[in-house]
This record gives structure tokens, C-alpha cells and sequence, in this order.
């Protein structure tokens, strides 16, 4: 591993927007790689954090750019794009993700390292991070992040034999021009992130165009537990990549800690089909999937108290993500709620007799306990995460219930930064609950 030389995007300019976890990473890397970057977010703290970096409004001058890089978080369409975003299609000026100008930047610094790109609805970052997980253990340099982790443009130049691992969001996906994945997987495909995508066409379609420059001798994985996915792979049919079909009833080379439930056996079933791809052996795999230690906010252990398990999946941004762990358990205290996802926990209605009590959080709470209601499920609207910990314990110990699990169903900004900074709060609250001796 080394760094990008210095001159690399030389005589380019490039305007950055959103100086977030993607935009500031990578406007720094640009400006470090010889590039003239004029960087931009509308919140006045992040333009105050941009330290050395030109900050200026790009639509307040001419916009002659090589590219506006956009972070993923804002659009450039639909629901209704950004005015640099709008500034950039008047002029014809290519937007892209930071992830495209990795690609770009690694091909210029003349490595042939490889690239696998991971997308889905749901279980993306645990594949993400078992199959770099994996590589490492074969000995393979490899670098993971894009929309799980690091940001693309922070991470390494890898040697030729290299291997980029990086998780693909929608957003980043349709932002791409020439980035081509020697190996490519899209795990399942349900509806999400319509208000920017229009309809459920256009999300898969965004999903969908992770295979779309692969080549003869490249590898395409995809799910077929759902019809979504099923289209995708019947098109991939007629595609020169190898194609590999993947299920959650696969059984996996070997049994993972880490990775519980049908959901997880698709996951390594992926990164088993990707590592085959890039030359590990399958003894080398099963060790990996042994010994991966799995991820935070997902189906996170963080303590058992007087027999109570309190678990941390607070990546469950969706019902059909909470599914995933619901399904895990016989019977459980559930802690759910924040700013739900068109359809809310309906989906959910047949894993209902598992759940001996919900404890409901955040802005959409009314909305889940009506659905709770029609299907007699016990409910408690608590408001907040503090007040819904202790009350599930409680419960738990109350009903003979093993296990408390916050897996939400919905997004958290009514009332955290990030799922990262809820999950993060509900492991204190329950070590707290340890240390008082509860």
C-alpha cells in the first residue's frame, strides 16, 4: 500500500459538494493529488471544518469544472436536485461519486488492482466486511469502504494483486461513468429510496448498474430469494460476465459466529463466490467466515444481564432489514421506531407472535402502535431511547423473554446524527444497566 502521487489529477479542477464523510475526505484527497478543488456544503459548521481548503459557493462564478463531486446523501434529480447539481447539467459538467475518481485515480497511478462492488437493499456492508475480511486472511492487500467505513478517495494505492472492496449505495451507483467491478454483487432487491430514485424501476435500476461495464471473464453474484433480484439475474443472463445465483437457504462453507440467520448464509454465500473469484481456497474461506467478528449495529451482542441478551441492530433502517433479526429469535422485547419507510412494519406482521412487548421510539411511534394494535401485540409508547431500554429490561425479565433487540425498521434523524450514533447509545444505556447492578 502506498499513497497517490502528488500530481496525479494535475491542471483538473473540480468543484465538491457536502463536506461530509464522503465530501471532505475526498476533496482533500483531490487537492493532495495535484487538483484545483473549490469545496461547498450549506450548513455554515461543515464549511468552518473545511480548514485550508477554497471554500466557496461553485454557482456563484462560472462553472467550469472537470466534474461536480457530489455526496451521496444529496440529490442531483429527483426529489429535486441540488443547485450545483442543476448549475452542473446546464453546463454539461459530468457529476460523479468519489468512488468513480478512486477508480480513476488508481488506473492513472498506473496499478491494476481490482475492484468488487457490493450492493443491495440489505446485508451490503456485512459482505462488504466479511469478504475484505477474508482477503486480509488470504493475505491479499485489500482496502474496503465507499458507503461502509472510510471514504473511497482516503483509502490506499494498492500494489497490482490488490483488491478495493467497496460498498455501493444507490446514490453512489448512479454516479458512476467509467468504474468497471471485476466482481460485482447485488444481494436482494426491495423497495427503498424512492423519493430519489421516482419509482421502484428506477431504483433497480441504479442497483443494476454495478454490472453494467463488466467484461467477459469478470463475476457477476446475485441474489434470487426475490423477484427484484430475480429480474436482475435473468438479464444477467444475456451479459458476458460469469454469473453466480445466490440464496439464504445455501449452507455456508462453514458456520460463522458472527453471521446468524438466512440472511447472513446469503451474505457468505457472496463473499464465498467473490473470494473464490480472486484465488482464496476454500479451506482459507471457511476460516474467514469463522473467525470474522462482524460488525457494529448489526445484530450486535452487547451484553447479557440476568439472562437477557441486549442486541444492537440498529442498522435495521427498513422493515425488511428488521425482518432479518426478528427472524433470529423465538421470542424478544423489541425496541422500534424513529422516521419510518413508506409501508412501515406491515411487512413484519407474521414474525408479530415472537414479540412478547414493543417499545416504541421516535417521530412514527403512533404509526407502528396502530399497526401493533390491529394485531394485539402489547406496546409501550416510550418516546425515547433512554426512557425504552430500562422499560425493556423490565419487560424482559417481566415476560421470561431472552433477548432485548433494538432493530428499529426506520431511519433515525428525528432524533440521532446516524443509526451509528443510536446503536452507539442503546450499548451505553444497557452497560449502564449492568454497572447499576440491575
Amino acid at each position: 500500500m502506498s499513497t497517490f502521487p502528488s500530481s496525479l489529477f494535475s491542471g483538473k479542477r473540480f468543484a465538491v459538494v457536502g463536506l461530509g464523510k464522503n465530501g471532505l475526505p475526498a476533496a482533500r484527497a483531490l487537492r493532495d493529488m495535484g487538483a484545483t478543488v473549490v469545496a461547498w456544503d450549506d450548513n455554515a459548521a461543515a464549511r468552518a471544518a473545511a480548514g485550508d481548503l477554497e471554500v466557496r459557493d461553485p454557482v456563484s462564478d462560472a462553472f467550469d469544472f472537470d466534474a461536480l463531486v457530489l455526496s451521496p446523501g444529496i440529490p442531483h434529480r429527483l426529489p429535486k436536485p441540488h443547485p450545483a447539481a442543476q448549475r452542473a447539467i446546464e453546463a454539461g459538467v459530468p457529476i460523479l461519486s468519489d468512488t468513480e475518481l478512486l477508480f480513476r485515480a488508481v488506473r492513472a497511478a498506473g496499478s491494476r488492482a481490482r475492484f468488487a462492488g457490493i450492493t443491495g437493499t440489505n446485508g451490503k456492508s456485512t459482505t462488504t466486511a466479511l469478504l475484505a475480511h477474508i482477503l486480509g486472511e488470504a493475505g491479499l492487500p485489500v482496502a474496503a469502504g465507499a458507503n461502509l467505513g472510510p471514504a473511497a478517495l482516503s483509502l490506499p494505492l494498492l500494489s497490482h494483486d490488490g483488491v478495493y472492496v467497496l460498498e455501493m449505495s444507490s446514490y453512489m451507483l448512479e454516479r458512476l461513468a467509467e468504474l468497471r467491478f471485476n466482481a460485482a454483487a447485488m444481494l436482494n432487491l426491495t423497495a427503498d429510496h424512492i423519493d430519489r430514485h421516482g419509482d421502484m424501476v428506477g431504483y433497480a435500476a441504479a442497483k443494476r448498474s454495478i454490472f453494467v461495464r463488466q467484461q467477459e471473464g469478470d463475476l457477476a453474484v446475485v441474489g434470487v430469494d426475490d423477484p427484484g433480484s430475480r429480474d436482475v439475474a435473468a438479464w444477467l443472463a444475456t451479459r458476458p460476465a460469469t454469473v453466480v445465483r445466490i440464496s439464504g437457504s445455501q449452507v455456508p462453507l462453514a458456520p460463522g459466529p458472527a453471521l446468524p440467520g438466512a440472511h447472513n448464509a446469503q451474505n457468505a454465500a457472496v463473499a464465498t463466490a467473490m473470494a473464490r473469484y480472486f484465488g482464496v481456497p476454500d479451506d482459507v474461506i471457511a476460516a474467514g467466515l469463522r473467525s470474522y467478528p462482524g460488525l457494529p449495529h448489526r445484530q450486535q451482542r452487547i451484553v447479557t444481564i440476568d439472562g437477557v441478551t441486549f442486541v444492537n441492530d440498529s442498522k435495521a433502517t427498513n422493515a425488511d432489514a428488521a425482518q432479518r433479526a426478528l427472524v433470529c429469535y423465538d421470542r424478544l422485547i423489541w425496541i422500534a421506531g424513529g422516521m419510518a419507510k413508506a409501508g412501515g412494519i406491515e411487512p413484519l406482521v407474521p414474525l408479530f407472535p415472537r414479540i412478547a412487548r414493543t417499545l416504541l421510539i421516535g417521530r412514527d411511534a403512533p404509526e407502528f402502535a396502530a399497526t401493533l394494535s390491529r394485531h394485539n401485540v402489547p406496546f409501550d409508547l416510550v418516546g425515547t431511547l433512554d426512557a425504552a431500554v430500562p422499560a425493556a429490561f423490565a419487560a424482559a425479565k417481566a415476560a421470561g423473554a431472552p433477548v432485548v433487540l433494538l432493530s428499529p425498521a426506520c431511519a433515525s434523524w428525528d432524533q440521532f446524527t446516524g443509526y451509528d450514533q443510536r446503536g452507539d447509545r442503546f450499548a451505553e444505556l444497557a452497560r449502564d444497566l449492568n454497572a447499576g447492578g440491575a
